[in-house]
């Protein structure tokens, strides 16, 4: 099946496509990162012209978007995740500096319509803007959805693993791979989410009695919560992989 995408701002959208686009997909502390909140207003305002919707016929089915960054290619120079990608976006723009790769930062598949081919669609549209605006190479801090499986396990030993085919264990890692896309690294700490214990509790569905470290419901890693402090801290690992 074949889908046309256009710019999400390029003409309104219904309201009860887009909430059921973005009912699913997330675990609710994905929205805890406070550097983030410093970062995603300046880039909705500055890259609009840079997040997509992927249509069936006129139903939406997907949506993503992403960020221009200068990068060097060198694995060394890249940003230390997600949010710091978003930093270094602003801060370059705000600069002058020229850009010359893009950052995939998400693709959201409407929860009825995944196992279709359609993540695949989202992420070929984004690079295929990225070949529009002449930026020669395309990454993505990508979340492995499979790692809440083993959250005790290192981000740097997860990234190796693999199934007989040689592919990689987790499938939207493989949902890249099958892009041409290749690891190039990963992002131990991507992305550092906090809230209070009762934050943290209603973000869980957990009761979270002592100070101690906690594995959580989707959670890549474990959540260090201090009870005194009333304060929880998670920090999530990414696994770099370049596109072109």
């Amino acid at each position: 099946m074949r889908y046309t995408s256009e710019g999400i701002a390029q003409r309104p959208r219904p309201d009860e496509q887009m909430d059921a686009l973005f009912s699913d997909g997330f675990p609710a502390f994905i929205t805890a990162d406070q550097e983030v909140k410093k970062y995603i207003g300046h880039v909705r305002d500055l890259f609009t012209d840079l997040e997509l919707v992927l249509l069936d016929e006129e139903e939406i089915v997907a949506a993503a978007w992403g960020v221009p960054i200068a990068w060097n290619g060198n694995v060394v120079d890249l940003p230390g995740g997600y949010t710091d990608a978003l930093r270094r976006a602003v801060e370059e723009h705000g600069s002058g500096l020229r850009p010359d790769t893009f950052v995939i930062m998400a693709a959201q598949v409407h929860p009825g319509r995944r196992g279709q081919g359609i993540a695949a669609a989202a992420l070929s549209a984004l690079r295929d803007l990225a070949g529009e605006r002449g930026w020669a190479r395309v990454i993505a801090p990508v979340r492995p959805t499979l790692k809440s499986r083993y959250p005790l396990t290192s981000i740097d030993r997860f990234a190796t693993w693999t199934r007989e085919d040689g592919s990689a264990l987790d499938p939207w890692l493989r949902t890249h791979q099958r892009l041409g896309a290749q690891i190039i690294g990963t992002a131990p700490a991507s992305q550092e989410m906090s809230g209070t214990v009762k934050d943290w509790q209603g973000w869980t569905g957990l009761d979270l009695p002592e100070t101690g470290t906690y594995v959580i419901p989707e959670g890549l890693a474990v959540l260090h919560l201090d009870v005194e402090a009333d304060s929880g801290i998670y920090v999530e690992p990414n696994v770099w992989m370049q596109h072109s």
